[in-house]
């Protein structure tokens, strides 16, 4: 039985359990080691979930498959982008799976899920930035709908950014 629940303060451990897992997974072959290693240390900590649990902005939302975190999503309403004319819009700020969970249609559960939170909360669209490379995640927000509107710089490290593209769905 899959389930989707909001994210809480207690659960700041296991996202940043997954955060990490995850993000080495699609990300932990785009920087030198090292660039990897400090983005994680300074990113992807307890303390920093903690910080973004805090902000009423930010909701967190967990995948569970059969009682397993499995994934999760941030989204933050009404946060513009430059390559976006709307202002109404929500930034999917991530949308991550444990790698053992690739493959069983669980991402379009959960983008679904938040697409519907959208919705619900008068959005006109949602965004998302995208590592060119992640030619995954590129093919699913393709099927799902979204289009490449622009182009962003993750900055990785202060000397590694990687190039991402910014997607955009409009309801």
């Amino acid at each position: 039985m899959d389930k989707i629940v909001k994210a809480t303060f207690k659960d700041a451990k296991l996202l940043s359990k997954l955060g990490i897992d995850s993000f080495l997974t699609a990300h932990g072959h785009s920087a030198p080691k090292k660039d990897i290693e400090n983005y994680l240390a300074n990113n992807l900590t307890e303390n920093n979930f903690t910080s973004e649990l805090k902000d009423i902005r930010n909701e967190f939302y967990l995948l569970y498959v059969d009682n397993k975190l499995a994934g999760y999503s941030k989204i933050v309403f009404n946060k513009t982008n430059i390559n976006i004319p709307a202002h109404n819009v929500t930034n999917l700020s991530r949308l991550y799976l444990l790698k053992e969970y690739y493959g069983l249609g669980l991402g379009k559960i959960l983008f679904d899920f938040n697409i519907q939170l959208c919705k619900e909360n008068k959005q006109s669209g949602i965004w998302l930035a995208v590592w060119v490379e992640n030619q995954n995640a590129i093919k699913f927000y393709h099927k799902t709908g979204l289009k490449k509107v622009g182009n962003f710089d993750f900055k990785i490290s202060e000397t590694h950014s990687n190039p991402n593209h910014i997607m955009y769905l409009e309801f």
